[in-house]
């Protein structure tokens, strides 16, 4: 030490230079070893109670903070939707247009004019199996699951249709305006209304930064990338004859997957099982089918695809999907079969248990 500190001033301060360098140095090096792995994605899940409905939100993400933040976003823009168009809130702008039936067009935000427009659409391509206005119908069943004498009369059950035409839903592009032609007549986006909310809440968590993630919003599944381990998101089918359990599974990414059922509402006559979803032609309950489930990447249309299927029936509703471009199904009939489209891939499940899954397409009520 002594002999450093005669060195000439210069050389001092190399010297010092050179040894404060090194321990710098070595302790960048110490730091490096030391220093955390980065964190390694999770799987983040909330529920909760919306449309009616229970809703999961699942975010993969490595930043706890993202995952969560993205999630009450999607949980906010899905309770947004729902305020707005409702059927049963007093304030949403479907109200409003179904007190002004048949007195006056209502001007609705552009984005409820959109999402009414692309319903008048699946109507049009569906020939009326699909109708928004089905809310006019009168309420002539109970579906109670027990064993009714006859169904109403015919005189009863044709009346029952008779406000009930999606052609007389009248729109405004220029003011984005909606009208229902005439007095009685409502319309109703349930068939529908989940899987927009779920679209656009997906929608706000991929904007937001997550790049794998699912929502089950009551049946109505979407999923994007991958989950936290890399494997693709096993979605399960459950089986109408035992309710509870699994009938099939497929393992997607980037799709949406929605299951709509009638074995939980009907009612039966003389061992005739009728479900609770309704053609809007005819006014009788739509037979031949107790499950369907619609594949394909859009889950709104998906939402709207399985009432279509349910109301034309096994063979026509399956003809229809085979018709459509980038869209499966998988049904079930009343007697127990299982029809699927030509595309269709989908693992049957025997065994006793389901499989681990990340999400269940269960019917929607």
């Amino acid at each position: 030490m002594p002999y450093l500190l005669n060195w000439p001033c210069a050389l001092r301060s190399k010297a010092l230079l050179l040894l404060t360098t090194g321990l710098l140095a070595g302790s960048t090096v110490a730091a490096a070893q030391t220093k955390p792995a980065p964190a390694k994605p999770r799987n983040f899940t909330r529920s909760a109670h919306l449309m009616g409905s229970h809703f999961t939100f699942t975010a993969v993400s490595s930043d706890d903070s993202l995952a969560w933040r993205a999630i009450r976003a999607g949980i906010r823009e899905a309770s947004r939707i729902d305020r707005l168009c409702s059927y049963w809130d007093s304030t949403s702008q479907i109200t409003q247009v179904n007190r002004a039936a048949g007195l006056r067009p209502v001007v609705v935000d552009q984005e409820v004019y959109d999402l009414i427009a692309r319903t008048l659409k699946l109507s049009e391509l569906s020939g009326g199996a699909f109708d928004i206005t089905f809310a006019g119908g009168e309420k002539i069943y109970k579906f109670d699951r027990q064993e009714h004498a006859a169904l109403p009369a015919p005189e009863v059950v044709k009346a029952s249709v008779a406000r009930i035409s999606y052609k007389k839903v009248l729109l405004d592009p220029a003011q984005h305006s909606v009208m229902l032609q005439d007095k009685g007549m409502r319309m109703n986006l349930a068939g529908i209304l989940q899987g927009y909310g779920v679209r656009r809440a997906q929608a706000l968590m991929k904007q937001m930064g997550i790049r794998g993630g699912l929502i089950n919003g009551s049946g109505d599944v979407s999923c994007w990338g991958k989950q936290a381990d890399g494997s693709g998101w096993r979605i399960a089918i459950g089986d109408p004859a035992f309710p509870q359990s699994v009938s099939s599974w497929l393992t997607v990414s980037d799709m949406a997957v929605v299951t709509a059922g009638n074995y939980e509402q009907y009612f039966t006559v003389k061992g005739q099982y009728y479900g609770h979803i309704i053609n809007p032609h005819t006014g009788y309950p739509a037979i031949g089918l107790r499950s369907v489930t619609i594949i394909c990447p859009d889950v709104e249309l998906a939402d709207g695809l399985d009432e279509v299927v349910f109301v034309l029936g096994p063979e026509e509703g399956l003809a229809f999907i085979n018709r459509l471009k980038g869209v499966d199904c998988t049904l079930i009939t009343n007697d127990g079969r299982t029809l699927a489209s030509k595309g269709m891939q989908v693992n049957y499940y025997h065994n006793a248990g389901a499989p681990t899954s990340a999400a269940t397409s269960a019917p929607k009520p």
